[in-house]
């Protein structure tokens, strides 16, 4: 038997949500859709719901549109099974469904991250502590202290104590065995790097857990030393091979992680991917997946990151949503695809959440001389009562609009109309009154799911409005 799904939805979007759900054929021969009575699905509140929804549900699960505003888990209560708030758009339910009608779960990952304070010894303690909190925010594990050549770090221990009274995990990057003693005497987690030679620098049985590297550079065999005295010592280590920038030995540092995993197949195994975020110029996103794809692959767990130039700003983040989504994908043996939109930054998968024949149905239904604004495959549509208008570019459409003595109005429609076409020419997914989502290139602010957005300052009563793209 499967799961039985009950979907609620409005009037304009029920004969849509009825042919997505037929289109999952067998799956959905348990779901239903009721229609809750109202025109526009995103104007359902938590009391339309509680009073015209019957009883018994006789279902599994309820989902409600994704602009629905209300209280998960006092429905959940009250009628007795789950409430799940679903996608936006009518076209993400596949995704969101997924394989065997559930979520994509993004909450698990098996991937460190280590974020290098790359100037830590020209900050002061506050600076230091207060850049490592935002890292951790963004997805760090582990902040790692970077030392410059020919720079005194004479708060090193200081900004450890400090970091480690916020409870973060700190390691310690620097090429100066003085410096790296400090920091393994200070109460350092980590110490970024030592060899076969180096190693002597702690004691036997050390807590410590330093990352090796090969001596000299891209030598395997002083890697795998190094590894063996440190085990006879009983000293915990992880094990980095070093990946080098394309054209200055890129392609053989890779060959060199695939063996140092057929040679140690137990073993704990770093990458850091600076040498390719901040040395290549391409959005760090899509170098970053490629990266944790072989991370994932060869189960490499502790990745060392660095944002430092201003087109890697992000790329903290972006290693945070790599890692949940090649955890994911791994753990269904499928490929990392349709779990998350979060690395789609410039084109989105799914750019389109209606046709032009189905806004053409849309606007002769409306009632009201609200101003929707929409996007597809032919371009930018403007329609409401009696109008629908189409273009490939915002300025085209300013004729149409009648708006030339509504500053606010006009201002508006400028400001969402000029979204709508850089949607349209990128191929991403536009929203009225939502900011464009570039995944984990933006911070998105977190709204209340529970709660209407105010009214904005342009909404006009006649004459068109600001309206409401809702219709799922």
């Amino acid at each position: 038997m499967t799961e039985r799904l009950l979907f609620l939805t409005g009037h304009l979007a029920y004969p849509r949500l009825e042919r997505m759900v037929a289109g999952f054929g067998e799956a959905a021969r348990d779901w239903r859709i009721h229609d809750i009575g109202v025109k526009v699905a995103a104007l359902m509140t938590q009391e339309i719901i509680q009073r015209r929804l019957p009883r018994p549900l006789d279902a599994d699960r309820v989902i409600l549109p994704g602009r629905c505003r209300a209280d998960l888990d006092a429905l959940t209560k009250e009628f007795g099974a789950p409430f799940e708030r679903g996608p936006e758009e009518i076209a993400d339910l596949p995704a969101f469904l997924g394989r065997g009608g559930a979520k994509p779960d993004l909450s698990r990952y098996d991937m460190r991250i280590f974020a290098e304070i790359v100037d830590a010894s020209k900050m002061s303690v506050a600076e230091v502590v207060g850049k490592a909190q935002e890292l951790a925010r963004g997805g760090a594990d582990v902040i790692d202290l970077g030392c410059l050549p020919d720079t005194p770090f004479d708060h090193m221990e200081e900004a450890i104590a400090a970091l480690k009274a916020q409870g973060l995990k700190v390691s310690v990057d620097s090429a100066n065995v003085a410096e790296l003693t400090r920091a393994a005497k200070a109460g350092a987690d980590h110490l970024l790097s030592l060899d076969e030679e180096t190693l002597s620098i702690l004691p036997d049985n050390s807590p410590l857990v330093p990352i090796l590297v090969p001596r000299p550079h891209g030598d395997l065999d002083s890697l795998q030393r190094a590894a063996q005295i440190a085990r006879k010592r009983g000293i915990d280590v992880i094990l980095d091979p070093i990946l080098d920038p394309i054209h200055f030995g890129f392609a053989a540092s890779i060959a060199r992680y695939v063996e140092i995993r057929a040679r140690e197949p137990e073993a704990e195994i770093m990458m850091g991917t600076g040498n390719l975020t901040e040395l290549t110029d391409a959005d760090s996103a899509g170098v970053t997946a490629a990266m944790l794809g072989i991370c994932s692959e060869l189960n490499i767990r502790h990745l060392l990151t660095v944002q430092v130039s201003p087109h890697t700003r992000r790329t903290l983040q972006e290693h945070d949503a790599a890692r949940r989504l090649m955890y994911a994908a791994r753990a269904d043996r499928a490929l990392p695809k349709g779990y998350s939109d979060a690395l789609l930054q410039v084109h989105d998968r799914r750019p389109y959440a209606t046709t032009p024949e189905e806004i053409a149905e849309l606007a002769r239904e409306l009632r009201d001389a609200n101003f929707r604004i929409d996007v597809t495959l032919d371009g930018v549509h403007v329609f409401a009562k009696n109008f629908h208008c189409v273009e490939k570019d915002a300025m085209s459409l300013f004729p149409h609009l009648n708006v030339e003595h509504d500053g606010a109005h006009a201002f508006y429609l400028g400001a969402e109309l000029m979204k709508a076409e850089l949607a349209y020419k990128l191929g991403k997914r536009y929203r009225q009154d939502e900011p464009l989502d570039f995944g984990a290139a933006t911070e998105i602010k977190e709204e209340d799911a529970t709660r209407f957005k105010e009214m904005g300052h342009t909404m006009r009563k006649a004459g068109g409005g600001k309206g409401d793209a809702s219709d799922s």
